[in-house]
């Protein structure tokens, strides 16, 4: 039953993409944080990577608790990856990189299943016959419009919403 729970809940969000973008903002926030002589050789220049590598665990994070915001999430994943390359070590040591990039395309790609659509059947009540309110059969007293001379047929109309066409 938990293995049913994890299943579905793993299925319905960008789950993979989010791992790969949680993994790679370890990466690349891990580096910097080495012991403190390195830390302090390093300077001002181990700050964007942990900015980078927090910044990833979070759009990760995003995509796994808030799966309408992965368009945005793999876009910025997909950028602050590519922007390591250059302000952190390589993009830490092009693993962090390659990983960002990768989830980061996984989480834009996904999509949810849609739910299968019932088929509709006719209800025993719908009328076939052409019956108004008051019980009468024959017409509803509505006419269809005749079509102007110079309007294609109605199977080969072509629907523009800002009625540039004739």
């Amino acid at each position: 039953m938990l293995l049913n729970r994890w299943r579905r809940w793993r299925r319905s969000r960008p789950f993979w993409g989010g791992l790969l973008a949680v993994l790679a903002g370890a990466e690349i926030c891990a580096l910097p944080l080495a012991p403190l002589k390195v830390m302090l050789q390093q300077g001002v220049a181990g700050i964007p990577s942990v900015l980078m590598g927090a910044v990833m665990i979070v759009l990760g994070l995003t995509a796994w608790f808030a799966p309408a915001q992965r368009g945005l999430a793999g876009v910025l994943t997909t950028l602050v990856a590519t922007a390591a390359l250059v302000l952190s070590n390589l993009g830490g040591f092009l693993i962090g990189t390659l990983l960002g990039i990768l989830g980061g395309g996984l989480m834009f790609a996904w999509q949810p299943h849609a739910a299968a659509a019932a088929p509709v059947r006719p209800s025993p009540t719908d009328a076939t016959d052409d019956t108004d309110a008051a019980g009468t059969t024959g017409t509803t007293g509505i006419t269809p419009a005749p079509p102007h001379d110079n309007a294609p047929s109605r199977s080969t109309r072509h629907h523009d919403p800002q009625g540039a066409q004739p």
